[in-house]
Formats: C-alpha cells, sequence, structure tokens
C-alpha cells in the first residue's frame, strides 16, 4: 500500500481543521440508534461508560408469574447547580418519532415508560412499580406507581399508557420505528396498517393496571420497552400541539422537564421536583449549548463540564505533568459500531460479489493505526466486543486485495464501463466527509478502480431518506444498542420485513434462524443461533463494518459527581451532582 501513503499525509495534515467541529461532549447521533455520531463524550462515533457493569440477555420479569418491585427510597434534597455540555439540534423531541441518539438523549430525561435501562444497564422499573408475567410468558400486567405524575402534575394513568402506545404505532404518525419496537404486541400490526380501530393486546384493567399481550414469549420483551417508542405523554398537550408540539410545550413525566428551546443556540433542561422515583434529580437544570464550538477551548475556559479528548489534543491531556491529566477519565468501548451500509435492491450493490470485493479492498488495519491513531477497533463483525453475544469466532472479510480483484472479476459489474454510477450519501452540509472515509474511497478507486461520488443531506432529511431506503450507499454512521441483546442488532438490522433494515437486505435462511432465535428461552442457545445468522449476514457482505470503538478519553470537571460515560443511551442526568 505505499501508493497509499501520499494520500494519509495529505489526510492526516488536515485533521486538525475537521477537529475543531467535531470534538464535542456526548456529540450526539440514528436509533437503535442509527447514528452520525454517537451519545459518547470521549469522541465522535463512540458510547462508553466507567464502570464494568455486565450486561445480561435475560431480564427481570421473563420467568412465568415473575414479579418484580422496586424499593422506594428516601428522598433527599437537591443540591442544585447547572451542568453545562455541547450538544446539537435534534431532529425531534418527540419520543415515538425518535430514532437517533441526538434526540434520544434529551428525550430519556424529559420523558419515560413502563420500564428502563439503568447506569448498570440493568432493566429495572420506571413508572410501573411491578409487573407479573403468566406462565405461558405472553401476558404482562403492570402496576403504575400511584405518585407518577406528567410534569403539569396530573396523574399518570394505564389509559395514558394505552393512548401513547396506540398513538406511537397510529397510521397518522407513520413513525417507521413503531412496527420494529411494538410488533410483538398482538394486535400491532394490524393497527399499523390500518386494519384496527384498537391494539387487541394493550388493555386497561383499571386506573393503575396495564395488560399487554405480545406474540409469543420473548426474551426481550420487556427491554423494548425501555425505548422511547413506548414511552407515556400527555393526551391533550398532545393533541393540541401540532407535528412539532413538544418544541413549546414537551410535558412529559421524566427527572427534567423541558424549560427552553432556541434552535441553533440553546436547550435548558429544569429539575423536576415531583418526579416519582429515587434517584431524584439533584441539579437545579441543564443547559445544551447548540451553538458549537472547540470544545477543548471551551472546557479549558469553564464554559462547560465535560469533553471528549481528539487526536490532537491527546498527547498532551495524557501528560501527567499535564494539569488537566487529574481530570482526565479513560473509558471502554461502547456498544456502537460504524459502517457502510449497501441497497442490496440497487445495483451495484445487489451482487454479493462486488459487495465482497469492496470489503476486501479496504486495509482497515491501516487506517485505524495512521489515520485514526489508534482510537477505534477495525470491525469485521456486528456485535460490538462485551456485548451480550459478542464472539471473535465471527470470521470477516479482511483486507486482502488480490481476493477482492477476483471478487470483482466475478460480479456482474467488474466492466467500468458499463457499471452503474456510484453515489455514497453521508449526513451534513459542506466540508469534510471524514477522514476514514475519504481513504476508504481511494482505497476502492486504487485496488478495483471502483469511483464513487458523494452526497450531503442535512441530518433530519437523511434520517427520513434512510427510513424510506432511497440511498443507494450510506456511510458516516454507525449503530448503538438500545438495549442489551443481539436482537437489537442482528434481527432489527437484517430481517427482511424489519423497517430498520435500511439497506434491504434479504437472506431466508438467516430470517428463519432470527425467527427461531426470538423465542428460545435457553440463553446459550439463543447466543448460538445469533452466531450463526452473524456469521452468514457477514460472509453475504451485507454490510462494510468500518469501525467499534476502542478506549476513549474524556475530560470531566472535579466538581461534577455522578457522572458516568454509558456504552449506550440511557437516562443519567437525575445521578450527577455539582459540590
Amino acid at each position: 500500500m505505499k501508493k497509499l501513503l501520499p494520500l494519509l499525509f495529505l489526510l492526516i495534515a488536515t485533521v486538525a481543521l475537521v477537529a475543531c467541529g467535531g470534538d464535542s461532549e456526548d456529540e450526539p447521533d440514528t436509533a437503535g440508534q442509527a447514528q452520525s455520531t454517537t451519545e459518547s463524550e470521549a469522541a465522535p462515533e463512540t458510547t462508553a461508560k466507567t464502570t464494568d457493569a455486565e450486561a445480561s440477555t435475560e431480564s427481570p420479569g421473563e420467568d412465568d408469574t415473575a414479579k418484580v418491585v422496586i424499593e422506594t427510597e428516601e428522598q433527599t434534597p437537591p443540591g442544585g447547580g447547572v451542568f453545562r455540555r455541547l450538544w446539537a439540534d435534534p431532529p425531534t423531541l418527540d419520543p415515538h418519532l425518535t430514532g437517533d441518539t441526538t434526540s434520544a438523549g434529551i428525550v430519556v430525561e424529559i420523558f419515560s415508560g413502563l420500564v428502563t435501562i439503568n447506569t448498570d444497564l440493568a432493566l429495572v422499573p420506571d413508572i410501573a412499580q411491578e409487573w407479573q408475567v403468566d406462565d405461558t410468558g405472553t401476558v404482562y400486567t403492570f402496576t403504575l406507581r400511584d405518585n407518577a405524575t406528567f410534569h403539569n402534575g396530573e396523574k399518570v394513568t394505564a389509559h395514558d399508557f394505552k393512548w401513547s402506545i396506540e398513538r406511537a404505532a397510529s397510521p397518522e404518525l407513520a413513525s417507521h420505528l413503531a412496527d420494529t419496537y411494538l410488533n410483538d404486541i398482538i394486535g400491532a400490526e394490524d393497527y399499523i396498517e390500518g386494519n384496527a380501530e384498537s391494539i387487541e393486546g394493550v388493555q386497561v384493567i383499571d386506573e393503575r393496571t396495564l395488560q399487554v399481550t405480545i406474540d409469543a414469549p420473548k426474551a426481550y420483551f420487556l427491554a423494548k420497552l425501555s425505548y422511547p417508542t413506548a414511552f407515556v405523554l400527555h393526551q391533550e398537550t398532545v393533541e393540541s400541539g401540532g407535528r412539532n408540539w413538544w418544541v413549546d410545550n414537551a410535558v412529559g413525566t421524566g427527572p427534567f422537564k423541558l424549560d427552553e428551546y432556541r434552535i441553533g443556540e440553546r436547550i435548558v433542561l429544569k429539575r423536576f421536583d415531583d418526579y416519582y422515583r429515587e434517584p431524584r434529580p439533584d441539579v437545579d437544570a441543564i443547559n445544551m449549548n447548540l451553538a458549537g464550538g472547540q470544545a477543548m477551548a471551551m472546557y479549558e475556559n469553564d464554559e462547560i463540564d465535560v469533553t471528549g479528548v481528539g487526536l490532537f489534543d491527546l498527547e498532551r491531556v495524557l501528560n501527567p505533568e499535564e494539569p488537566l491529566n487529574a481530570e482526565l477519565v479513560v473509558a471502554p468501548p461502547g456498544f456502537s459500531v460504524s459502517y457502510i451500509g449497501m441497497n442490496a435492491s440497487q445495483p451495484p450493490f445487489d451482487d454479493a460479489n462486488f459487495r465482497k470485493a469492496l470489503n476486501h479492498a479496504i486495509d482497515k488495519e491501516l487506517i485505524a493505526d495512521e489515520v485514526l491513531a489508534e482510537l477505534v477497533k477495525p470491525a469485521y463483525s456486528i456485535l460490538p466486543p462485551g456485548f451480550p453475544g459478542y464472539t471473535t469466532d465471527i470470521k470477516g472479510l479482511h483486507f486482502d486485495p488480490d481476493l477482492a480483484r477476483e471478487y470483482l472479476a466475478q460480479s456482474e459489474y467488474a466492466d467500468a464501463d458499463t457499471r452503474p454510477r456510484i453515489v455514497v450519501t453521508v449526513p451534513g452540509t459542506g466540508g469534510t466527509i471524514g477522514l476514514d472515509l475519504e481513504v476508504i474511497i481511494e482505497m476502492w478507486k486504487q485496488e478495483l478502480g471502483v469511483e464513487v461520488e458523494i452526497q450531503q443531506v442535512e441530518w433530519a432529511t437523511y434520517l427520513e431518506d434512510l427510513d424510506d431506503k432511497k440511498f443507494q450507499a450510506y456511510a458516516g454512521l454507525g449503530w448503538s444498542a438500545d438495549y442489551p441483546d443481539p436482537q437489537d442488532f442482528l434481527d432489527i438490522l437484517f430481517h427482511t420485513e424489519s423497517g430498520m433494515n435500511h439497506g434491504s437486505y434479504s437472506n431466508p435462511e438467516v430470517d428463519k434462524i432470527l425467527e427461531k432465535a426470538r423465542t428460545i428461552q435457553d440463553v446459550s442457545e439463543r447466543v448460538s443461533l445469533y452466531n450463526q445468522a452473524e456469521q452468514m449476514i457477514v460472509d453475504d457482505a451485507a454490510w462494510v463494518p468500518t469501525w467499534f470503538t476502542g478506549e476513549q478519553y474524556a475530560l470531566v470537571k472535579p466538581y461534577l459527581k455522578g457522572y458516568r460515560l454509558t456504552p449506550m443511551v440511557v437516562p443519567k442526568l437525575q445521578e450527577i451532582r455539582i459540590e
């Protein structure tokens, strides 16, 4: 690859220009989340946490007639203060339309649902004080907390949940997420398609009791309910506020209330003093700067309280004699994977040999070492390291230029003169497309003679077009876990009928394995099935997986206590305090 070195030197020389705008704390990202950048403080395209909590594929309440109750803790008086961070304008703050971590990072602090995942990645009760599961494993009966209220003081009832779930699945809302996150519920698909007046599997027993019936016993169902699609909303507020009801009046149930939103300037969240469970929020407010800026400079000027450490500040901050070194936090990898997507229904990506050729033509090790300074790990599989179901046994499509050329020669698109024009779409409105993508494109050109064009699309529009499967190929994003179960990656992203299968990948054998894994109760057997499916997906070159996150670095002000870097989006700001 010596012929590539001049390009590497050029790209490395320009990285400082990129770092000026892309080094922000918690720089956000699509759901599940697909992402252009993720929820991490540590660096773009990462999620991380400072503890080593293990994630389990088993959820509380899955055993027959299981019952889970959370104990009420004594309330402690709030300490006050304002937590300041950088963020970006969210495409939406409507939980039922939230499909990206930029939005989700805010939504999970304002709104809530029956269950949630805490900062230890454990599934715990939320508005539901307890639940029972019948001996078939399909009927869930939730008892709501008596003290749970909306931000306007109105009590949350089972009727609110039924209305909210049906609103999320309604044909009028046309949420791309409902069919993915609510389709296990009996009657949900009929309702989504407009063939029913209500969802049969969601029944109000009384004001505090909600019953949900699913189509088969599924180990991951409860965890699915932690996603914003199943959050409860205030009916009158939503119906009187129009499509963007949340801009001026985001009445939720979470630990923080939306106090102010000025597009391109700031989002301010205020503590909800009547929040229904511990820990109750301690800080007075969360101030999210949307105007942008150089994150490291803002951190050093005491304008923000936490920031990721980018490539060109890393050596300085790692120096023990540097004062900032005392504020350095090293976080393990996040539960996310970056990738280049290819639409298998459109030429030339409808040819598996062509997709394999592109995979084998990329020297990921070189890019990770020389361009990205080992801040990422090359990805050759789908499930990220440390995630339930991850295994090193997956055989990926590694760099092999000779094999890449063989696959290209075997494809229908070997002839460059007759090959369809290739366009890779990325989120953005101008400027750099990312150093790694520039190098990958150059590798495709040098090794295969394959040239591509880049198209940039504004982020909110990008998400809509992605859901509508309009792109021939797409990059600049990744997938971040919604809940710790391999179903959240493999089934949601690659099953033929999944609405989140943005690349229209289809393999009937993979579908059969994924469908079988849905209802298997034995954890080891489920994991084995997912490993089989993952290997087949990789062999088919459904994606070009690019990066897993490596160790990440962040700076946290010493007066900020209880702040945790997490490998996926979870509500966590109620735990912080300022001393």
